[in-house]
């Protein structure tokens, strides 16, 4: 068997062992899983969101300071 198809038959049942034992061992049901996953992904857009206003309410502030001429 040639190097890259044994590397890729290892990934594959990794991937599926890897997989089982998560079903297995995860500490919350599907639904409530599910619902972590998405405040968590709600509260990463959100910080990303207010992130990106910051950052632009900064530089308008600081263009408006150079269009003025105050150096």
């Amino acid at each position: 068997m040639c190097k890259s198809s044994s590397w890729f038959i290892g990934a594959l049942i990794g991937g599926l062992v890897g997989s089982a034992l998560v079903l297995l061992l995860t500490p919350y049901s599907g639904e409530e899983l599910k619902a972590r996953i998405k405040d968590y992904a709600d509260n990463v857009q959100y910080e990303v969101h207010q992130a990106g206003v910051e950052k632009r309410l900064e530089l308008e502030t600081q263009l408006e300071h150079l269009r003025s001429g105050k150096a």
